[in-house]
């Protein structure tokens, strides 16, 4: 006879679409404003009168390295952003072990530098595991911790 409470913490739940944007969304305003900082206290501006208004074109690059940077080591090193830690997500390896380097650096790749193609492209051809193209590339999954255990031995559920 099985014992109901190891079946229950075999299971992964998966994390929704909205909760992950939500996370995303918080990891955002943090970075943004911080690579906002960054750029103002460099050149004591965003705004340059012969260029017109210094924002996404300029940003882009930099802002999605610091993004990518972050995203990375939070990630590789605990799981979480600060916006999956307040979502109770984490980020795991398909098995819903630790994820590795190479598939947190191909995730955050995607997040950081085409995520509304990553994120379009992975509704469109979404899977049972609700993974983003660059999840799906790198092995990588979103789930709830709330009733995680990190087991290899893993069916997925949707939350």
């Amino acid at each position: 006879m099985s014992d109901p409470k190891s079946s229950e913490s075999s299971k992964i739940i998966l994390a929704k679409w909205t909760d992950r944007f939500v996370a995303w969304l918080i990891d955002f305003i943090i970075i943004s404003a911080i690579s906002t900082l960054i750029i103002f206290a460099s050149y004591g501006t965003i705004y340059y009168e012969d260029e017109g208004f210094w924002g996404e074109s300029s940003q882009y690059i930099p802002t999605s390295i610091i993004f990518f940077v972050y995203w990375t080591i939070l990630e590789y090193k605990t799981g979480q952003t600060i916006g999956k830690k307040i979502l109770n997500l984490k980020t795991v390896n398909i098995s819903g072990d630790k994820v590795n380097l190479k598939g947190i650096l191909i995730s955050s790749f995607g997040k950081s530098f085409l995520l509304p193609i990553d994120v379009i492209l992975g509704w469109i051809l979404t899977n049972e595991k609700r993974q983003r193209v660059f999840n799906k590339l790198g092995d990588t999954v979103v789930v709830k911790i709330k009733n995680y255990a990190g087991n290899p031995d893993v069916s997925y559920e949707k939350d």
